[in-house]
């Protein structure tokens, strides 16, 4: 029997098209199977969720993060997102530090946050693979994956130069940053040769993870997720990029500003943020929210990050409220939070935007997201009420995971 969800009654915004008053949402077995008006049928069987003067949105895509790797209030034990011993870090994977019972996962679902690309740090000019998640539902992370093959984490900057240079080791400069990238491209290229030919021939070839890994990105199979942010570092960024023919995703980009006109032409996207940091170090130093509305007035597409837990990930719609008093229009800022990361991201077959096929990842909210004092009343991802309003109607509470599978606790 089909399991169905009817959203009925709310202000539905799609993103992808206009809004609807008196809308209606269907999501049959986790895929929203209808969008439109009142006079929208509802299957019979389905649980209907009235949401009468209410917001029904998409879900929020937090496009670069470190929630259940950099664990809050955990110290050293629950940070997981460097491995700073090597440089080259192309083999390792975020997905196998993250854990889901962190509590910044409960944060996102207050904030209306249903998928998190969470990334390594950017202490090694290359961190490692990136992955996509649900941030509710599974008994296991790999059950709330979206998408394991997202990109690859680089960086630029002051990040490797500090923690290489204290160790005495390359890089200790950008100069010996972009040389750890170039070399490893190089190797990449080399391997994916051999290992092209023997399996032409049918002869054996010994796998190295690492250079399967870039050299997925070189056939563009990954993404390059560059963490840059002076315009000096995003230049260098766009350099190697175009010296390899990889797809480069622009990161942070605190000074993309002063190029917007060059990253909108090669028509490179930028992941913004966080806003809501001080200029705590020299890259930073031309750091403000506004630039965000000039970076989109260019023409590139823009998401917005929290980098969580640099800025808490239930933060990031009031980042939007703050670009949208800088500049950057409202329409643009629900984007930013929805349909560009997952464009931006490949991820816009599954999520970002209330179309038919897309997951249902559905939020309900008391009034505009983008308005300071609107809340998050319910939460459905893939269909199922994961955030809801609490039985003694004292708020709102979390669905725990032993109550979707049979259970009333632990004990």
């Amino acid at each position: 029997m089909a399991r169905i969800l009817a959203v009925t009654g709310g202000y539905v915004v799609p993103v992808s098209s206009d809004p609807i008053e008196n809308g209606t949402v269907i999501v049959t077995d986790g895929r929203i199977s209808a969008v439109g008006g009142s006079d929208t049928p509802v299957p019979d069987g389905a649980e209907v969720v009235d949401a009468s003067g209410s917001w029904v949105v998409p879900g929020f895509v937090e496009s670069h993060g470190h929630i259940g790797v950099h664990e809050e209030g955990e110290g050293w034990s629950g940070n997981d997102t460097n491995e700073m011993t090597d440089p080259n870090g192309s083999r390792f994977r975020a997905l196998d530090g993250i854990d889901i019972e962190e509590e910044g996962f409960r944060d996102a679902l207050r904030g209306g946050v249903t998928t998190a690309v969470i990334k390594p740090g950017s202490g090694n000019p290359i961190g490692g693979r990136t992955v996509a998640i649900k941030t509710w539902g599974g008994r296991t992370v790999d059950e709330q994956i979206l998408a394991a093959d997202v990109s690859v984490k680089s960086a630029l900057g002051e990040n490797p130069k500090r923690v290489w240079g204290d160790k005495g080791k390359t890089p200790q400069t950008r100069l010996g940053v972009a040389s750890v990238l170039r070399d490893a491209f190089a190797a990449a290229q080399a391997y994916a040769e051999k290992r092209d030919a023997a399996a032409e021939k049918g002869e054996p070839f010994e796998r190295d993870l690492g250079k399967e890994t870039l050299a997925a990105v070189l056939a563009g199979d990954l993404l390059w997720d560059q963490h840059c942010h002076r315009h000096d570092d995003i230049a260098t960024a766009i350099r190697i990029a175009e010296e390899f023919g990889y797809t480069l995703v622009v990161n942070h980009g605190t000074e993309a500003h002063k190029i917007a006109d060059v990253l909108a032409e090669k028509q490179i996207p930028v992941i913004f943020g966080p806003l809501l940091t001080s200029r705590s170090k020299v890259e930073l130093r031309d750091r403000a929210i506004g630039n965000l509305a000039l970076i989109a007035e260019a023409g590139v597409k823009v998401a917005i990050t929290t980098d969580h837990p640099v800025v808490p990930i239930d933060q990031i719609r009031l980042q939007a409220i703050l670009a949208v008093r800088d500049g950057l229009p409202a329409t643009t800022a629900l984007e930013a939070l929805t349909a560009n990361p997952a464009d931006i991201l490949r991820l816009n077959d599954r999520v970002g935007a209330l179309d038919v096929g897309r997951d249902g990842d559905v939020v309900v909210w008391s009034g505009d997201p983008l308005a300071v004092d609107s809340r998050v009343q319910r939460v459905f991802i893939e269909g199922r009420s994961v955030y809801e309003p609490a039985a003694d109607g004292s708020g709102s509470r979390t669905v725990e995971r032993w109550e979707r599978f049979g259970r009333t606790a632990w004990n």
